[in-house]
């Protein structure tokens, strides 16, 4: 089968599914619709993966290009000539791939595209519902988003869910790659055993409720100061959080390793007693699944996305969303409640993990996505 992947810009996510296609006997052909301010990916295209140059993909995408994109699309449907094209996120990139009545369609929805852009103004509900009803098949990666779907008036048997999963074999406990000892990021850091770490591992924008945890956590560390918090990333939030630590006078409780690499992630995840996020709106999210992967007990915004991988209790805990007072209660409780069963908890999230989330096992109910489209398109 010869597809033409064509997404919004080149993630990390992309990365993986394009390397993951070039392991199969199809041939793929990629097409990106825009290029953002900064480079989301710094490996290559796999080498089975042939590059379109086409009239997108130099700059960040602008609805006034629309006409010419889209014109310039068909032309390299034509020549390209695609068995199937694999296309999101829905708005943007699936959209275009929708106004040319190709078919059979695959869209994959990205989870912000159905859980807030359709929901942004009028424009964007009849954009996402279009694409929807022209899409052969949709894919998603957790219930939350299925429904949605179905919300806009997509058939749900042509919604093909599974979570797109981690590297099981890269994000491991401590003790899977090397013996059980001290993390070498903790002592690196000086932090002995008595030291508490949370990990936030999320983009610094207002959709992931990073200033939820840079408020929570002023107010954690003036009873327990022993608790020290990572921040990994960077983001347009940067000025207002280190303003909110400094003005708590917590800067040397805060650290900010910057945007690390995949091979480092890892030891980040081993070196944490609790990962914390407080985004506000999530699918399966991949962060959560590095987190438990990794053996990391989880504390999390209480969304739909993060119910369905999240039992109270078990792998970790929810907090309410957005409330930063809650979510100071659920960190202090843990430290002084449940520290001790923290390790228990990380062997079930990695269980769990190795069960739902192994993206190796997971990736090829994309190949059945395609599959059933190509059938409903013949039926049709």
């Amino acid at each position: 089968m010869r597809i033409l992947y064509f997404t919004r810009d080149y993630t990390t996510h992309d990365h993986r599914f394009l390397a993951a296609l070039a392991e199969t006997d199809h041939e793929v052909a990629c097409l990106r619709l825009e290029r953002r301010g900064h480079q989301l990916e710094d490996r290559p295209l796999p080498s089975k993966i042939e590059k379109i140059s086409w009239a997108g993909g130099e700059a960040p995408f602008n609805w006034r290009d629309f006409p010419r994109f889209y014109m310039d699309l068909k032309r390299v449907i034509s020549e390209v000539k695609p068995d199937l094209i694999q296309s999101g996120p829905l708005q943007t990139a699936a959209f275009l791939a929708a106004r040319t009545g190709f078919e059979p369609l695959v869209s994959m929805s990205w989870g912000y595209d159905l859980l807030i852009n359709a929901e942004r103004n009028a424009a964007y509900r009849w954009i996402t519902r279009y694409t929807l009803n022209h899409s052969t098949v949709m894919v998603g990666d957790c219930d939350t988003i299925r429904q949605k779907a179905i919300s806009f008036g997509m058939v749900d048997d042509y919604i093909v869910t599974f979570p797109w999963g981690v590297e099981i074999e890269h994000f491991t406990p401590q003790e899977y790659p090397v013996p059980a000892g001290k993390s070498p990021l903790r002592e690196r850091y000086g932090w002995d055993e008595d030291t508490f770490v949370l990990l936030s591992t999320r983009a610094w924008e207002p959709i992931y409720g990073i200033e939820v945890i840079a408020r929570a956590f002023t107010e954690v560390v003036k009873e327990r100061p022993y608790i020290r918090l990572l921040m990994l990333g960077n983001g347009s939030q940067a000025g207002l959080l280190r303003n909110i630590f400094s003005q708590a006078g917590v800067q040397d409780q805060v650290h900010f390793p910057g945007q690390v690499s995949r091979a480092d992630l890892p030891n980040y995840y081993r070196a944490a007693d609790l990962y914390v996020s407080a985004s506000h709106s999530d699918g399966s999210s991949i962060s959560l699944l590095e987190a438990m992967a990794c053996g990391c007990p989880v504390l999390v915004s209480d969304i739909p996305g993060n119910r369905e991988w999240v039992d109270p209790g078990v792998q970790g805990w929810w907090f309410k969303d957005g409330d930063s007072g809650d979510l100071e209660r659920m960190i202090i409780r843990t430290v002084d409640e449940e520290r001790g069963r923290l390790p228990g908890m990380g062997k079930l999230a990695r269980s769990l993990a190795e069960r739902r989330a192994d993206w190796k096992k997971n990736f090829p109910e994309l190949i059945n996505a395609y599959n059933l489209a190509v059938e409903v398109n013949r039926a049709n």
